[in-house]
């Protein structure tokens, strides 16, 4: 089984790890199972099976000492970079995630914030403009969530803010923020615009700390390891 070929040449392993590699969410054994017998009805593989042919292309990640791994984790198999990668793929996660927010991002958090849980209509209407890209862009960043939908017309989805907004923007609870009267009426003078450079400084900030904890880390890492590093080869 574990040197299965199909009719035109492709191994099964080759097929398995394509599979999940091409998967953005964890892909269970059953939905490998699935696809695969699709094509080759007479082809069941069971759980032991495609644990078994797991085993072997990690072996060969291994030999080969590739970053990799696949894993068994939430409910399914995917790829994931070994540990001692970390520090670099950390730094470079930072210059990403952390890049500062422009003024409507900002904007649109602070509206977030403080009227948590709260629709996309709603975010429009307060703001005047369309916010979907917006909200796409501080989704992808983890700094708001969707938190369910609203019990009105359409079902649209509720958001709120994140952990990581928290941790972002160095606050145990939104309780911190500076209490503002009612955005709408915020939006209408000066005060929105002091509460966005409030935010905007604290981020700066925060940016800068977390440079250089994330930096000293890398560098502890570094010397914990010497083996990793390759000037010392």
């Amino acid at each position: 089984m574990l040197d299965y070929r199909f009719v035109d040449g492709t191994r099964l392993t080759s097929v398995i790890e394509a599979l999940i590699f091409a998967s953005p969410e964890p892909v269970s054994w059953e939905k490998i199972s699935a696809v695969i017998q699709e094509s080759e009805e007479e082809l069941v593989l069971d759980k032991g099976v495609i644990r078994e042919i797991v085993d072997q292309l990690n072996t060969r990640f291994e030999e080969n000492d590739l970053s990799f791994r696949i894993e068994e984790t939430g409910g399914g198999y995917t790829f994931t970079t070994q540990p001692r990668y970390h520090p670099w793929l950390s730094i470079y996660q930072h210059e990403n995630a952390y890049r500062r927010l422009s003024q409507p991002a900002i904007e649109t958090l602070a509206i977030v914030a403080y009227r948590q849980p709260i629709t996309k209509p709603e975010v429009d209407s307060i703001r005047g403009v369309d916010s979907g890209y917006i909200l796409r862009q501080l989704l992808e960043k983890m700094l708001v969530k969707v938190a369910g939908r609203a019990d009105s017309p359409g079902k649209p989805l509720l958001y709120k803010t994140t952990n990581h907004f928290l941790k972002h923007f160095g606050i145990n609870s939104v309780s911190e923020l500076p209490k503002p009267r009612e955005i709408d009426e915020i939006l209408k003078d000066d005060d929105m615009a002091e509460h966005r450079r409030l935010l905007m400084e604290r981020q700066l900030e925060l940016e800068d700390e977390e440079a250089k904890e994330l930096f000293e880390d890398f560098e502890k890492e570094r010397d914990d390891h010497p083996e990793d590093n390759p000037d010392n080869s």
